[in-house]
């Protein structure tokens, strides 16, 4: 009778193969199929994956596969466990859930393959009205990583999320490295990375292509690395926004550099709300080596951010910005204000270095200028254009 009772556990068991001392967990084995919802092979996949005692690797071979909402959720026995994608996973039409997959409490997780998470954003963008309205509906991301740690995401491909692509929260050690992030530049809300409350986190070689910032580094954050990214269309690369929720701590040591921006609305950029709901410090902020390409707003420190004045602009932020330096950035600017510096008019941002900046623009709206309010900078190197020539003009509308 013992024998009967484990038959279930042992067939159960025996989809899973091993090479290499590595047990493969195909879904295919689950019962996917192309072109029907493997939302329930996944998850089979996945707990089997996740308490096996090997290193594991749960495998989505490929083919175009309709995928709810799954919680691939650890801590896990299998250290490392892999997720390996070379099939597209498409999220459904509606607009329900928080996200296509949701990461959460793994160490050691390795994202990997040539695969495409397809959040079919269309149908929701319509509808994601939170760049305009402090209250509003979320719509499901595509990919969530929350509490993991020690890990690597590689070569994967983001395609036309309803709202963030990947959104990190709570993670420590991970590392993106050439992934691809594709949405059309009119799709509101989808920001490419989005990171908050995590640490040491790296960005690298990768293109991202979407319709708000490349990559926004959010509060409570400490050490991200973002290096040889290419950006456009989008918002620019933007630390922030700040200030906006009452529980948001400090931002320490941010580093953008070797990066490609292009078609922007803007390009590295700090952005803060008047009349912040706390006051915190964003410090050991780094932006070097930057080539722009038809950039609006190529550099920005921008203390009163306020899209559609959701805002009182007379109340000055509450954020302290410090040890900031913008270096060796060059190319073509969009906008006639190609440099703007407006800091908080109660703590003025210190320590703010600004070196080697040759910028051109070639429009018929004025000469090329750089404005800036309630800062002091370092200057030294090329300025192209003269940094801090004129005043900012306080109260300008900001960009998304």
């Amino acid at each position: 009778m013992m024998g009967l009772a484990l038959l279930p556990f042992l067939l159960l068991l025996s989809l899973a193969s091993t090479i290499q001392g590595q047990s493969i967990f195909d879904v295919t084995t689950y019962g996917a199929k192309p072109n029907t919802d493997i939302t329930q092979a996944l998850a089979n996949a996945w707990t089997e994956a996740c308490a096996s005692t090997t290193p594991s690797t749960l495998l989505i071979p490929k083919g175009v596969y309709q995928l709810s909402q799954s919680n691939l959720k650890g801590p896990c026995k299998s250290v490392p466990i892999q997720v390996q994608v070379e099939g597209t996973l498409q999220a459904p039409i509606h607009t329900k859930g928080d996200g296509l997959v949701l990461f959460s409490y793994i160490d050691q997780l390795i994202l990997s393959g040539s695969g495409v998470f397809d959040g079919q954003g269309k149908s929701g963008w319509e509808k994601n009205n939170c760049h305009k309205k402090k209250i509003c509906t979320k719509l499901p991301m595509n990919l969530k990583f929350s509490f993991v740690t020690n890990s690597t995401v590689k070569d994967i491909t983001s395609l036309d999320s309803k709202n963030f692509h990947i959104n990190l929260l709570g993670c420590k050690n991970v590392t993106f490295q050439h992934v691809t992030i594709n949405a059309p530049d009119e799709s509101p809300n989808t920001d490419g990375i989005h990171i908050s409350s995590s640490e040491e986190i790296y960005i690298l070689d990768s293109k991202i292509a979407t319709g708000d910032d490349c990559v926004s580094v959010g509060d409570s954050n400490k050490q991200v690395t973002i290096t040889n990214v290419t950006c456009g269309p989008g918002h620019g690369i933007s630390i922030g926004s700040l200030g906006k929720y009452t529980k948001e701590k400090d931002v320490v040591g941010v580093t953008v550099k070797a990066c490609k921006i292009f078609n922007t609305t803007n390009g590295v950029r700090i952005k803060t709300w008047p009349d912040s709901a706390v006051a915190f410090m964003a410090s050991d902020m780094h932006f070097e080596d930057i080539e722009m390409e038809n950039v609006s707003n190529p550099i920005i420190i921008d203390q009163e951010y306020c899209p559609w004045n959701q805002c009182n602009r007379k109340v000055p932020s509450k954020i302290k910005i410090s040890n900031v330096s913008f270096k060796n950035i060059r190319g073509t600017s969009a906008t006639p204000v190609a440099v703007k510096l407006v800091c908080s008019k109660s703590i003025p941002c210190e320590g703010v270095e600004v070196a080697d900046i040759n910028l051109t623009y070639s429009g018929n709206r004025g000469p090329i200028v750089s404005e800036c309010a309630n800062v002091m900078p370092t200057i030294t190197g090329v300025q192209n254009p003269q940094i801090c020539a004129k005043p900012a003009t306080i109260g300008a509308p900001s960009t998304d």
